[in-house]
Formats: C-alpha cells, structure tokens, sequence
C-alpha cells in the first residue's frame, strides 16, 4: 500500500490554530489522525475546531456527513503520536529554543523513510534540521491560514534535503487538494509572507502618512489587484496588461513609471502611534468570529466558482 494512502496515520504535533486545521482536513480525506499538543484542553480544541470546518470540508473536500471521530486520536507525548505516522506535520511554536527539542523527539521516534514537514512561518532549514540525527528527511510544508481552506503549501528543500522526501511531500499535498509550490532553498519567511510582509508594509506607510485610512487601502488591494492577483499572480497578470505583446510590451509601455513607484515606495515602523490608528479602525469592523465566517465563506465561493 502507498504510505500516503487514505487510512494511513498521520501525525499533527502542535494544534493551535495551523494544526487543528491541518488535523480537520487530513480527516475529511481519509486518514487516521494523531495529534499532540501539551497545552490543557487542546483536545476539546481540536474537536470544536473539526467540528467548525466540517461543513466546509463537506462542500470543498468530500468529507463525509459527519466528522470519522474514530480516526482522531490524542498522544500524550510527541514521540508515541509520531511513532507509528508515514507523515508528520510539525506545528509547534515559532521559536528555535522550543522546537529543537521538539523535533529531535520527533526525529528520534519517527521510523525511517518517513517525512518530517514543518509548519513554520519563516525559520530556515538550517535552523530546523539543526541537531537532527537525519537531518535530510526534514523540509518545509508551510500552508497557509487557514490550511484546510488556502490551497498554498510552500515546499521547502535544499541541497542537504533527500530529493526523494520533497517529492513525496509535493505528492501528499496535491494528493490531498494542496497547491504546492517548490522553494530551491530557504529564505527567512518563504515567499508568500515575504510577498504580503512587502504589501502590509507599503499600506501602513500610505496610513502612515495619512494618504488614506487602513480601511480604504484595504479596499484598494481587496477590490482591486487583489481580485487578480487571486486569479493569476502579479507577473502573469501584468503579462496579460501587456496585450499581444506580453510581458515585454507591458515593461516597455509602464516599466520606467513602475520602477518611479518603486523608488517612492515608503519605509514604516511600527510605532505606537501608528497602532493605535490601526486599532482604533479595526475596532470599527464587526467582531472577529463575524469576521472570521465572512472570510471563510467567501474564500469557499471563490474556490468553487475556480472549479467552473
């Protein structure tokens, strides 16, 4: 049997916001789910967030009538959660000093062949694979929020990865409805944080500079180049600006006024004056868990109306 094959266990080490998510959508496709997470009640939070994205994954991901609660099970230590997996997808904190030790467990429990994928937002392979007994079966699965909605997974492997596990993942993760896209070697916050990190920066610099309040610059990318980008990307899109002649008639028509606007683009620190502006107008919006629902109903709409 492929050891990625529905029925199969897979491991979720960490089950904050990332893991629950990753934990709801590996059971709507069929495999046997084994989380750790040490904090108290993380179980009872897994359950209410299988629960929540249930009806979702039923539209989006075949998931059956009712969550298989006989396939999710709790470890009370990383290492028996990962013992018996054919794929781990590792969601602990951000923060090196916790998860070296957490991955050497892992590491240390795991049998061979398998495949450590970490969640992290922005640490590089280096940083992970640091005193690993077999530091080559570990590499970068980096979804987005939330996973069990956001296609995106940013693979990440280098030349000490085994080619073979970056393959393996790249197939797990389509298999399974992801979008996976192949990073060659790390750079701190991948590409896809990098690439909003980059936006947000230039937003709280037109706020900053009282251009335009946070909500209306929200509104400039949301119904904006934000319905494209979604779509295509930037460079594609601006390839189609380009008409018949493509990308290079688009840089000869616009590059001079584009590279004008990149160098205007401002510089921004995150003062508490600036904070406080955010909050202020954040708080005018309704409350979060409204928030929430109203994004994850749209993304659905959007990932349906793409399978036309």
């Amino acid at each position: 049997m492929d050891i990625f094959s529905p029925g199969s266990r897979l491991a979720v080490i960490g089950a904050g916001t990332i893991g629950a998510s990753w934990a709801a959508l590996f059971l709507a496709k069929g495999y046997e789910v084994c989380v750790f997470d040490p904090a108290p009640g993380s179980e009872a939070l897994v359950r209410a967030a299988v629960e929540g994205a249930w009806p979702v994954l039923q539209r989006i991901a075949n998931a059956p009538a009712t969550p298989p609660w006989q396939r999710l099970t709790f470890a009370p230590t990383a290492a028996q959660a990962v013992a018996g997996a054919v794929f781990v997808q590792e969601n602990g904190p951000e923060n090196p000093a916790l998860k070296a030790p957490l991955l050497a467990e892992i590491d240390a429990a795991l049998p061979e062949g398998r495949i450590i994928a970490s969640s992290t937002s922005g640490l590089t392979l280096d940083i992970l694979r640091n005193g690993l007994a077999r530091p080559d079966r570990i590499l970068v699965g980096h979804p987005f929020n939330p996973p069990h909605l956001i296609p995106l997974v940013e693979v990440v492997g280098d030349e000490k990865t085994n080619p073979a596990a970056i393959e393996r993942a790249m197939e797990f993760y389509r298999s399974i409805g992801k979008e996976p896209i192949r990073l060659t070697r790390s750079v701190t916050g991948h590409i896809a944080n990098r690439l909003q990190a980059a936006v947000w920066r230039e937003a709280l610099y037109l706020v900053q500079e009282g251009v335009a309040s946070a909500r209306d610059v929200d509104a400039a990318m949301a119904y904006g180049p934000g319905l494209r980008w979604g779509i295509m990307g930037p460079t594609t899109t601006f390839h189609l600006g380009g008409g018949a002649g493509g990308i290079a008639a688009f840089v000869e028509k616009l590059g001079v006024a584009m590279q004008s606007w990149w160098d205007d683009l401002g510089d921004v620190t995150l003062t508490p004056e600036l904070v406080k502006t955010l909050v202020e107008e954040m708080a005018q919006l309704p409350d979060i868990a409204a928030l929430k629902a109203e994004r994850d109903r749209r993304i659905v709409a959007m990932l349906e109306a793409a399978k036309e």
